[in-house]
């Protein structure tokens, strides 16, 4: 395991989470590519998208299947702007690159919504702080690690 994958198995363990981190020989930077990995429904991917909300970071946990409805969210939230953040912005808020964010593992607390979707699949798969990790999880241990709500998140 890398110094980053030990790390973010350090923090699964701290908050209780079960599933074990799986390192890839090749980056999985997208929802495609990571579900022909491992051989799952784009929709099990849990991305962990980070969003600029009125200026603050805002961490959407989304089904791979989805784009994200940010007026939707807007409405929803009550935030006046929500934006796609830069990969500086995404590093500096969540310690992590683009394409391998995890929901956990942050310096800081995120604001966090998890896409309701995602509890249609008994197993997601979400990102653990590199491109070329992710562990197994559940919605459901997906809301309880993040401290996040579950919400629609998907354009209609």
């Amino acid at each position: 395991m890398t110094n980053t994958t030990d790390a973010f198995t350090a923090r699964l363990r701290e908050l209780g989470a079960e599933g074990e981190v799986v390192e890839f020989s090749a980056e999985v930077p997208t929802a495609a590519a990571a579900a022909e990995e491992l051989g799952c429904a784009v929709g099990a991917i849990a991305n962990s998208l980070v969003f600029t909300a009125d200026g603050e970071p805002l961490l959407v946990v989304a089904s791979g299947a989805h784009r994200v409805d940010t007026r939707g969210l807007e409405r929803s939230l009550g935030i006046r702007k929500i934006r796609r953040a830069s990969p500086e912005f995404v590093l500096e808020a969540t310690g992590q690159p683009v394409g391998g964010v995890g929901p956990v593992g942050h310096p800081q607390p995120i604001r966090t919504v998890v896409d309701e979707a995602l509890g249609a699949h008994p197993t997601v798969w979400a990102g653990a702080g590199s491109k070329h990790a992710m562990f197994p999880t559940s919605f459901a241990e997906l809301l309880r690690i993040t401290g996040g709500s579950a919400s629609a998140v998907a354009q209609s």
